[in-house]
């Protein structure tokens, strides 16, 4: 500021005046949120509002006396930053610098002597008179700030508290936006290995629905972040049946993603009988139970029908999962495949057994197979999407599997206000067309 004042003068500013000073340093130091530019900022602020001869910084994080560190120096001709650079300090033991710091008190010295073999005498060398700030955390002066003037009886002592104030609540302010960058960029890392998994689990889904000649395929997957809990297969069978697998992880996020991996693996290892789907349902039960789930308390809720496409069925067994959503268009009757009998979902119980039952289909049958993050998806008034979305949104029966999903998806986007998703959603949508034979 160049207008010489100095906050050590006898004579009082005007308030204005002090005001309008503490104003400009305080919308200076708005403006930048780096720990090490906000460091500069005041450093140059406070070398016009407090001139002194020298200036020093110390630190005793993660050390034990009479260890200590300077951290800057207005004598060093490059200024170092210390949370990027720590290896680059100087690193000293004892003296007069390791005794103010460990002291953990303020204190004016007016007439200093300092020995040449002290460690700080490089530092303090001509100086007279001394002030050493500390900045507390935990109770503890962990930091210290120490200013010179090269005359003694040069700091007068009634401006000291204020001093100690002031440089305390700035400590404060730059640990605070040191720890805010640590966890921005601990996002950031976050951000990027999350996204990572993202793209890996996409691997993992089928990556083109495949051509069945009676049933008409189409599905939709979203997760509400980068990755998510929610699975699904088209398993290729025996005898030319074909598997149709939804699966729901509990939780969301990198556990989630990665049981998800996990529930995958299992599938696709998976070398017992084809069929009925309880089997697989029961070994997928079993591993997760014996081996994953019980450590994190997590579930997985699944849906297995194996579609016959010579007998026109789906022959079912759900561990948990909401029940598929059968339209008969034919006469506009609506139905849930729910069973006769709710099980448990996979991973609380290695003992549960998944019984199945059939499901005879007519031409024109309509199943759409979702995970509860599209039954649960609420609009403004908390409402829930549910089964009534489901049936209002293929009320009119969708011509074709994709025709469906499209059908979902605005119905539950005019129902949510388009509002993010907080729950993975998956859709699978079947249109049966006709059987390939009789019986």
């Amino acid at each position: 500021m160049g207008d010489g004042s100095d906050f050590f003068t006898t004579q009082t500013l005007d308030w204005r005046e002090r005001l309008a000073i503490t104003v400009e340093v305080m919308r200076e130091l708005s403006r930048v949120s780096d720990p090490q530019a906000m460091q500069q900022v005041y450093s140059r602020r406070m070398v016009d509002l407090f001139p002194t001869s020298r200036r020093l910084s110390l630190s005793r994080r993660g050390l034990e006396f009479p260890y200590f560190r300077i951290t800057r120096s207005s004598t060093w001709n490059q200024e170092i930053d210390p949370w990027k650079d720590p290896q680059r300090l100087p690193f000293l033991r004892g003296g007069l610098l390791a005794e103010l710091l460990y002291a953990d008190e303020p204190r004016i010295i007016d007439d200093l002597e300092i020995e040449p073999d002290d460690p700080a005498a490089p530092y303090l060398e001509d100086q007279q008179s001394l002030i050493a700030i500390p900045q507390y955390e935990g109770g503890a002066a962990i930091n210290m700030v120490i200013a010179t003037r090269e005359e003694p009886y040069a700091f007068p002592p009634e401006r000291f508290p204020d001093l100690v104030w002031m440089s305390n609540l700035f400590g404060r302010a730059t640990q605070t936006a040191l720890l805010s960058k640590r966890l921005q960029e601990a996002n950031e890392a976050s951000d990027h290995e999350m996204r990572m998994v993202a793209g890996m689990q996409q691997s993992l889904l089928p990556a083109k629905l495949p051509d069945i000649a009676t049933l008409d395929l189409a599905a939709h997957y979203q997760t509400s972040s980068q990755a998510g809990g929610d699975y699904y297969d088209i398993i290729s069978l025996p005898k030319n049946r074909w598997g149709i697998l939804i699966a729901d992880v509990s939780g969301h996020g990198a556990l989630a993603a990665v049981l998800m991996a996990i529930t995958h693996s299992l599938t696709k290892t998976y070398s017992g009988p084809p069929w009925p789907p309880g089997l697989l349902l029961s070994y997928l039960n079993r591993h997760l139970a014996s081996h994953y789930t019980g450590v994190f308390g997590s579930f997985v809720t699944a849906f297995y029908a194996i579609y016959d496409p010579d007998r026109g069925t789906l022959t079912y067994a759900n561990a948990g999962h909401p029940p598929p959503r059968l339209i008969r268009c034919a006469d506009g009757s609506r139905q849930a495949l729910e069973g006769k009998k709710k099980r448990l979902p996979l991973g609380i119980s290695d003992r549960e057994e998944y019984p199945e039952d059939v499901q005879v289909l007519v031409p024109g049958d309509q199943v759409i197979f979702c995970t509860d993050g599209i039954l649960d998806a609420t609009n403004d008034r908390g409402q829930a999407f549910g089964i009534e979305g489901l049936d209002k949104a293929l009320a009119h029966c969708p011509v074709g599997a994709q025709a469906m999903v499209n059908a979902v998806l605005t119905e539950l986007r005019r129902f949510t206000g388009n509002a993010p998703a907080k729950d993975d959603r998956t859709l699978i949508a079947a249109k049966f067309v006709a059987t390939s034979s009789k019986y």
